[in-house]
């Protein structure tokens, strides 16, 4: 399983988490990597974490005013990108665009989408994998996975559907060791979640809690 920790624009400490995730990833042999603000890719990246970006735009090199370049982001220290996350949406030819723009740079891409069919609308992108997050679910106490186990697997069929090679990720409301668990068994092979760690009073105890059942 795969765990990418989201920071948002959380007023968490991202190097605590980022140490915090980098030892948690060393102690157990499970991939974990950080997503912090654009601002902190290099600080994070330093760490020693696997470090991602929260997104990146289609354009290349230009006049793009404000524009997250994933370029500059591969340079910080990103190997990899969210892209089209719920708090972020784009339109699907510049979801496109950022991928391919991602894949430019070297990254590995992740697209969010809402539901099952989303999920099979951007899988035919071509990105490295897809995480489906029901947006009511975000940042609630209650992951997908346990409240509506069937968007879980129809996501995973809808993506085998278009590609094999692109792998499902499980979002919204993970937060516990239980709730890992629970994704791999629908077929997940890695979760996307922020506050049950980025707003946890101890950062390295939610990491140790997530990875407890692998």
């Amino acid at each position: 399983m795969f765990i990418l920790v989201n920071l948002k624009a959380y007023p968490c400490d991202p190097i605590e988490v980022a140490t915090a995730a980098r030892d948690v990833a060393e102690a157990s042999g499970v991939r974990i990597a950080v997503s912090p603000q654009a601002a902190d890719i290099s600080r994070v990246a330093d760490t020693g974490v696997e470090t991602w970006a929260q997104h990146v735009d289609p354009n290349g090199h230009g006049s793009h005013t404000g524009s997250t370049l994933a370029e500059a982001v591969a340079e910080a220290g990103a190997v990899g990108t969210l892209i089209n996350h719920s708090e972020k949406r784009l339109k699907l030819a510049d979801i496109d665009g950022s991928v391919q723009a991602a894949e430019r740079a070297g990254l590995e891409t992740c697209v969010c989408a809402n539901n099952p069919a989303q999920i099979g609308a951007v899988s035919a992108l071509g990105p490295d994998s897809v995480a489906v997050e029901p947006p009511e679910l975000i940042g609630g106490d209650v992951s997908v996975a346990t409240a509506d186990p069937g968007i879980v697997t129809d996501a995973v069929d809808a993506a085998a559907n278009v590609d094999e090679d692109v792998e499902v990720y499980c979002g919204a409301g993970i937060s516990t060791g239980d709730d890992v668990v629970t994704a791999e068994e629908l077929g997940a092979s890695g979760i996307l979640l922020a506050s049950g760690v980025a707003k946890a009073d101890d950062p390295r105890a939610a990491l140790e809690d997530l990875v407890s059942g692998l």
